[in-house]
């Protein structure tokens, strides 16, 4: 399934979240960034949808993955059924 929105949560020289970006990024995946340290509307919106503070964040037509490496994100986004 491909998805159609995908908001990735960041805080800038997090090296998970410039490794979510690439992994994202190498696989021709669009996605919206959003920097919570910057935005506070984004780091609200972060913590309403994970209950954490920790990035990266990640929601995907609304499934959420928050806190993670991409090892963990490509073993996340497989089990969802997302196209790469």
């Amino acid at each position: 399934m491909k998805p159609t929105s995908i908001r990735l949560f960041i805080k800038p020289g997090c090296p998970w979240c410039d490794e979510a970006i690439d992994w994202l990024d190498t696989r021709g995946i669009s996605h919206e960034t959003l920097d919570v340290i910057r935005d506070p509307g984004a780091r609200r919106e972060m913590f309403d949808l994970t209950d954490q503070t920790r990035a990266p964040s990640i929601d995907v037509d609304g499934e959420i993955l928050a806190d993670f490496g991409a090892d963990e994100l490509e073993v996340w986004w497989k089990e969802k059924g997302f196209d790469a």
